[in-house]
Protein backbone atom coordinates (compact mmCIF):
# COMPACT_ATOMS: atom_id res chain seq x y z
CA UNK A 1 0.00 0.00 0.00
CA UNK A 2 1.42 3.60 -0.88
CA UNK A 3 0.96 6.31 1.08
CA UNK A 4 -0.29 10.04 -0.79
CA UNK A 5 -0.55 13.28 0.55
CA UNK A 6 -1.63 16.06 -1.71
CA UNK A 7 -3.00 19.78 -1.09
CA UNK A 8 -3.93 21.40 -3.79
CA UNK A 9 -4.38 25.41 -2.45
CA UNK A 10 -0.38 26.13 -2.16
CA UNK A 11 1.46 27.71 -5.11
CA UNK A 12 3.83 25.49 -7.15
CA UNK A 13 6.83 24.29 -6.17
CA UNK A 14 9.56 23.57 -8.45
CA UNK A 15 12.14 20.86 -7.59
CA UNK A 16 14.88 22.83 -6.83
CA UNK A 17 12.62 23.96 -3.41
CA UNK A 18 12.08 20.13 -2.50
CA UNK A 19 16.22 19.54 -2.82
CA UNK A 20 16.79 22.51 -0.40
CA UNK A 21 14.46 21.17 1.86
CA UNK A 22 16.10 17.78 1.86
CA UNK A 23 19.63 19.34 1.55
CA UNK A 24 18.58 21.60 4.83
CA UNK A 25 17.69 18.56 7.23
CA UNK A 26 20.67 16.83 5.68
CA UNK A 27 23.10 18.55 4.68
CA UNK A 28 25.32 16.90 1.98
CA UNK A 29 28.69 17.62 3.81
CA UNK A 30 27.73 14.67 5.60
CA UNK A 31 27.80 11.88 3.25
CA UNK A 32 30.69 9.52 3.45
CA UNK A 33 33.52 10.60 1.04
CA UNK A 34 32.57 7.81 -1.40
CA UNK A 35 29.17 8.45 -2.13
CA UNK A 36 27.42 10.17 -4.52
CA UNK A 37 24.09 11.88 -2.92
CA UNK A 38 22.23 15.03 -4.25
CA UNK A 39 20.94 15.04 -7.49
CA UNK A 40 21.61 12.40 -9.81
CA UNK A 41 19.29 13.37 -13.09
CA UNK A 42 17.20 16.02 -14.50
CA UNK A 43 16.08 19.40 -14.12
CA UNK A 44 15.16 21.31 -11.03
CA UNK A 45 13.53 24.25 -12.22
CA UNK A 46 10.87 22.11 -13.47
CA UNK A 47 7.69 22.62 -11.14
CA UNK A 48 7.05 19.27 -9.10
CA UNK A 49 4.00 17.71 -10.25
CA UNK A 50 4.35 15.03 -7.60
CA UNK A 51 7.53 13.19 -5.44
CA UNK A 52 7.73 9.12 -6.12
CA UNK A 53 9.79 8.04 -2.89
CA UNK A 54 11.75 4.90 -2.27
CA UNK A 55 14.87 3.26 -1.28
CA UNK A 56 16.02 2.24 -4.70
CA UNK A 57 16.03 3.33 -8.30
CA UNK A 58 15.44 1.00 -11.54
CA UNK A 59 13.29 0.95 -14.59
CA UNK A 60 10.25 -0.24 -12.71
CA UNK A 61 10.36 2.87 -9.88
CA UNK A 62 10.46 5.23 -13.30
CA UNK A 63 7.48 3.39 -14.44
CA UNK A 64 5.84 3.75 -11.33
CA UNK A 65 6.18 7.62 -11.11
CA UNK A 66 4.96 8.16 -14.42
CA UNK A 67 2.15 6.10 -13.82
CA UNK A 68 1.22 8.15 -10.57
CA UNK A 69 1.95 11.28 -12.26
CA UNK A 70 4.94 12.01 -10.65
CA UNK A 71 7.56 14.23 -11.81
CA UNK A 72 10.39 13.69 -8.72
CA UNK A 73 11.81 10.50 -7.76
CA UNK A 74 13.40 10.70 -4.16
CA UNK A 75 15.40 8.08 -3.26
CA UNK A 76 17.88 6.95 -0.56
CA UNK A 77 20.49 5.00 -2.88
CA UNK A 78 22.10 7.04 -4.94
CA UNK A 79 21.07 6.04 -9.16
CA UNK A 80 24.57 7.15 -9.51
CA UNK A 81 27.23 6.11 -7.84
CA UNK A 82 30.18 6.43 -9.82
CA UNK A 83 30.49 7.93 -13.66
CA UNK A 84 28.96 6.52 -16.87
CA UNK A 85 31.20 6.57 -19.40
CA UNK A 86 28.10 5.70 -21.89
CA UNK A 87 24.50 6.04 -21.55
CA UNK A 88 22.63 3.09 -23.58
CA UNK A 89 20.90 0.40 -22.84
CA UNK A 90 23.64 -2.13 -21.54
CA UNK A 91 23.11 -2.15 -17.96
CA UNK A 92 20.25 -1.39 -15.54
CA UNK A 93 21.60 1.67 -14.50
CA UNK A 94 22.05 3.32 -17.85
CA UNK A 95 18.30 2.22 -18.97
CA UNK A 96 17.20 3.91 -15.62
CA UNK A 97 18.77 6.92 -16.60
CA UNK A 98 17.43 6.82 -20.07
CA UNK A 99 13.75 5.89 -19.17
CA UNK A 100 14.08 8.81 -16.71
CA UNK A 101 15.10 11.85 -19.11
CA UNK A 102 12.65 10.21 -21.79
CA UNK A 103 10.00 10.55 -18.93
CA UNK A 104 11.74 14.42 -17.62
CA UNK A 105 11.63 12.64 -14.07
CA UNK A 106 14.28 14.40 -11.68
CA UNK A 107 16.09 12.00 -9.53
CA UNK A 108 17.64 13.06 -6.07
CA UNK A 109 19.46 10.95 -3.94
CA UNK A 110 19.64 11.10 0.03
CA UNK A 111 22.33 9.08 1.46
CA UNK A 112 24.92 8.45 4.21
CA UNK A 113 23.90 12.04 4.56
CA UNK A 114 20.37 10.78 5.46
CA UNK A 115 22.42 7.90 7.48
CA UNK A 116 24.22 10.49 9.17
CA UNK A 117 21.86 13.19 9.90
CA UNK A 118 20.05 13.92 13.65
CA UNK A 119 16.31 12.58 13.58
CA UNK A 120 17.54 10.54 10.03
CA UNK A 121 17.79 6.92 8.82
CA UNK A 122 19.02 5.28 12.40
CA UNK A 123 16.79 7.33 14.46
CA UNK A 124 13.60 5.94 12.41
CA UNK A 125 14.90 2.44 13.13
CA UNK A 126 14.55 3.44 16.75
CA UNK A 127 11.54 5.19 16.94
CA UNK A 128 9.99 1.81 15.08
CA UNK A 129 11.54 0.04 18.19
CA UNK A 130 10.22 2.29 20.35
CA UNK A 131 13.42 3.56 22.31
CA UNK A 132 13.72 6.28 24.51
CA UNK A 133 16.85 8.48 25.29
CA UNK A 134 18.13 8.02 21.79
CA UNK A 135 21.57 9.81 20.50
CA UNK A 136 24.57 9.19 18.45
CA UNK A 137 27.28 6.91 19.25
CA UNK A 138 30.48 7.35 17.78
CA UNK A 139 29.13 10.85 17.57
CA UNK A 140 31.17 13.51 15.07
CA UNK A 141 30.67 17.33 14.02
CA UNK A 142 30.67 18.37 10.47
CA UNK A 143 30.88 21.87 9.55
CA UNK A 144 29.46 22.65 12.98
CA UNK A 145 26.65 20.04 12.34
CA UNK A 146 26.15 17.50 14.76
CA UNK A 147 25.74 14.03 13.32
CA UNK A 148 26.76 10.00 13.52
CA UNK A 149 27.10 6.60 11.85
CA UNK A 150 24.88 5.18 14.12
CA UNK A 151 22.64 5.34 17.57
CA UNK A 152 22.18 3.96 21.00
CA UNK A 153 18.52 3.83 23.08
CA UNK A 154 16.93 2.01 25.47
CA UNK A 155 13.55 -0.16 25.68
CA UNK A 156 11.37 0.73 27.73
CA UNK A 157 11.31 -2.83 30.02
CA UNK A 158 13.97 -5.37 29.46
CA UNK A 159 13.44 -8.07 27.36
CA UNK A 160 14.86 -11.62 26.99
CA UNK A 161 17.50 -12.47 24.06
CA UNK A 162 14.94 -14.68 22.49
CA UNK A 163 12.02 -12.39 23.22
CA UNK A 164 13.85 -9.54 21.73
CA UNK A 165 14.29 -10.85 18.26
CA UNK A 166 10.97 -11.87 17.99
CA UNK A 167 10.01 -8.21 18.20
CA UNK A 168 12.85 -6.99 16.03
CA UNK A 169 11.85 -9.80 13.35
CA UNK A 170 7.75 -8.57 13.68
CA UNK A 171 9.00 -5.17 13.86
CA UNK A 172 10.54 -4.84 10.37
CA UNK A 173 8.41 -7.84 8.66
CA UNK A 174 11.10 -10.61 8.69
CA UNK A 175 11.09 -13.98 7.98
CA UNK A 176 14.24 -14.40 9.78
CA UNK A 177 17.25 -12.57 11.44
CA UNK A 178 21.14 -13.90 11.62
CA UNK A 179 21.90 -13.68 14.97
CA UNK A 180 24.95 -15.19 17.23
CA UNK A 181 24.54 -16.93 20.10
CA UNK A 182 21.81 -15.94 22.56
CA UNK A 183 22.28 -13.76 25.23
CA UNK A 184 22.12 -14.69 28.51
CA UNK A 185 21.20 -11.78 30.06
CA UNK A 186 18.14 -9.82 29.79
CA UNK A 187 18.76 -6.89 26.78
CA UNK A 188 17.63 -3.01 27.26
CA UNK A 189 20.42 -0.77 25.74
CA UNK A 190 19.93 -1.47 21.96
CA UNK A 191 22.62 0.03 19.35
CA UNK A 192 21.92 0.58 15.37
CA UNK A 193 23.11 0.87 12.61
CA UNK A 194 21.03 -0.05 9.33
CA UNK A 195 22.45 -0.53 6.25
CA UNK A 196 25.95 -2.21 6.23
CA UNK A 197 26.92 -1.42 9.84
CA UNK A 198 29.65 -4.18 10.79
CA UNK A 199 31.67 -1.33 11.69
CA UNK A 200 30.21 -0.06 14.28
CA UNK A 201 30.12 -3.37 16.12
CA UNK A 202 33.40 -2.84 18.31
CA UNK A 203 31.82 0.77 18.94
CA UNK A 204 28.49 -0.35 20.34
CA UNK A 205 30.33 -2.83 22.68
CA UNK A 206 32.33 0.06 24.36
CA UNK A 207 29.07 1.57 25.11
CA UNK A 208 27.61 -0.90 27.02
CA UNK A 209 24.69 -1.85 24.18
CA UNK A 210 23.11 -5.58 24.90
CA UNK A 211 22.60 -5.54 21.57
CA UNK A 212 23.38 -4.44 18.14
CA UNK A 213 21.13 -3.99 14.88
CA UNK A 214 21.89 -3.60 11.66
CA UNK A 215 21.24 -4.45 8.33
CA UNK A 216 24.51 -7.02 6.65
CA UNK A 217 27.33 -8.18 8.38
CA UNK A 218 30.37 -10.21 7.25
CA UNK A 219 30.71 -13.65 8.20
CA UNK A 220 33.77 -13.48 10.40
CA UNK A 221 32.14 -10.54 12.12
CA UNK A 222 30.21 -13.00 14.35
CA UNK A 223 33.04 -14.66 15.37
CA UNK A 224 34.28 -13.82 19.66
CA UNK A 225 31.07 -11.95 20.79
CA UNK A 226 29.23 -14.74 22.68
CA UNK A 227 27.92 -13.45 25.68
CA UNK A 228 29.37 -10.08 25.13
CA UNK A 229 26.49 -8.42 22.97
CA UNK A 230 23.90 -9.91 21.30
CA UNK A 231 24.09 -9.25 17.11
CA UNK A 232 20.81 -9.12 14.69
CA UNK A 233 21.20 -8.62 11.45
CA UNK A 234 17.88 -8.49 9.50
CA UNK A 235 18.99 -7.21 6.17
CA UNK A 236 20.30 -4.35 4.18
CA UNK A 237 16.58 -3.29 2.36
CA UNK A 238 14.52 -4.78 5.54
CA UNK A 239 16.93 -2.11 7.82
CA UNK A 240 16.00 0.98 6.17
CA UNK A 241 12.95 0.63 4.85
CA UNK A 242 10.67 3.32 6.58
CA UNK A 243 13.58 5.95 5.56
CA UNK A 244 10.81 7.36 2.53
CA UNK A 245 8.69 8.37 5.75
CA UNK A 246 11.57 10.43 6.46
CA UNK A 247 11.18 11.95 3.22
CA UNK A 248 7.67 11.92 3.60
CA UNK A 249 7.47 14.32 6.26
CA UNK A 250 10.26 16.58 5.30
CA UNK A 251 8.17 17.30 2.18
CA UNK A 252 5.03 17.51 3.62
CA UNK A 253 6.55 20.22 6.50
CA UNK A 254 8.89 22.20 4.07
CA UNK A 255 7.13 22.08 0.86
CA UNK A 256 3.21 21.60 1.54
CA UNK A 257 2.03 21.88 -1.83
CA UNK A 258 3.69 18.77 -2.84
CA UNK A 259 1.68 15.54 -3.57
CA UNK A 260 4.11 12.39 -1.84
CA UNK A 261 3.64 8.94 -3.01
CA UNK A 262 5.66 6.04 -0.84
CA UNK A 263 6.52 3.72 -3.79
CA UNK A 264 4.99 0.30 -3.60
CA UNK A 265 7.67 -1.14 -6.02
CA UNK A 266 9.80 -3.82 -4.02
CA UNK A 267 13.35 -3.04 -5.24
CA UNK A 268 14.92 -5.17 -2.77
CA UNK A 269 16.93 -7.81 -5.50
CA UNK A 270 17.39 -10.79 -2.46
CA UNK A 271 14.51 -13.46 -1.93
CA UNK A 272 14.70 -15.65 1.26
CA UNK A 273 13.24 -19.25 -0.11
Amino acid sequence: MFLCGFLCTFAAVKIKEVLSALERFAPLPLQESWDNAGLQVGLTETEVSGALLCLDVNEQIVDEAVRKGCNLIVSHHPLLFRGLKTISDLTDVQRTVMKAIQQQICVVSMHTNMDNAKDGVNYKIAEKLGLGQVRFFAPKTVDGIEAGSGVIGTLAEPLAADDFVKAVKKTFDVACAMCNELLRRPIQKVAICGGAGDFLLDTALAEGADAFITGEMHYHQYFGYEQRIQICVIGHYQSEQFTSEIFRDIILRECPGVRTCIAETITNPILYL
